[in-house]
């Protein structure tokens, strides 16, 4: 059985203790492929680390969160678009609009959000997508860009059945992780009504670590209890939702 987390942030500093204990045992688990989202500039050297030392497992992202989104995105943005067009990236991401921390940014966050739709549209890339607080503004952006080369994962989804339909019209995965295991998650009450074909599993590590870790930090080994949730939703086995998902994300990053 083959897992795929298709967002995980092996390279925090929350694992700088024991991160190829942290890798060793995901593996175990079943988790072969790993897909790593970027932050900003002062994680890149530490993710190309990552990928060096577990070549076979780790695929890299490239792109500004939106919660780092500050007076110096612009630069930030030519650091995203010069890694773009030096080497092999499988995303743009993660990218989008967060309104928890910060209103204020609104304009500039849709703005590095619609630069970098465009990058992944020349690069023929799909985009990975962070949204919290902000299905309105998210969607707005990807009403503009919506076209045959608009795809991707919607990272952490955690809205309504009629906000995932959304979501999936513009070409976008439903990345399912720790919330679907909460009981104030919500995700669970539809997600049964949406196809298969639609998802793709995620751990978010070292964030949203699901039932029963909740509130302790996040593993990538712990895609294992995502998993056994959608299994349940779906009522099906492990081994095929296994299979499924990890068959979607290759849609969607092409390997």
């Amino acid at each position: 059985m083959i897992l795929t987390d298709t967002h995980t942030h092996l390279y925090s500093e929350a694992f700088d203790e024991d991160r190829d204990s942290v890798i060793q045992k995901a593996i175990a688990q079943g988790v072969q492929r790993f897909f790593i989202p970027a932050i900003d500039s002062t994680y890149t050297e530490s993710m190309i680390a990552l990928e060096k030392a577990y070549p076979e497992q780790m695929f890299l992202m490239m792109g500004l969160h939106p919660t780092h989104v500050k007076d110096d995105y612009e630069k930030e943005l030519q650091h995203v678009e010069a890694m773009l067009a030096s080497r092999k990236f499988y995303a743009v991401g993660e990218i989008g609009v967060d309104l928890y921390w910060d209103k204020s940014r609104l304009s500039q966050q849709q703005a590095a959000f619609r630069i970098q739709i465009d990058w992944a549209k020349k690069y023929q890339l799909p985009i990975v997508i962070h949204c919290r607080d902000a299905f309105d503004e998210v969607f707005e952006v990807l009403e503009e860009k919506k076209d045959d080369g608009l795809y991707g994962i919607f990272h952490c989804f955690t809205g309504t059945f009629e906000q995932a339909e959304r979501a999936i019209s513009y070409g976008m995965k439903l990345g399912i992780g720790g919330v679907a295991t909460f009981k104030n998650g919500k995700i669970d009450r539809f997600l049964h009504e949406i196809g298969l074909e639609h998802i793709v599993l995620e751990t978010d590590a070292p964030y949203l670590a699901p039932v029963p870790y909740r509130g302790k930090r996040n593993e990538s080994a712990y895609l294992k209890e995502v998993l056994q949730k959608v299994a349940s939703i779906y009522g099906k086995d492990e081994a095929e939702i296994a299979e499924i998902t990890t068959h979607n994300s290759t849609q969607v990053f092409g390997i």
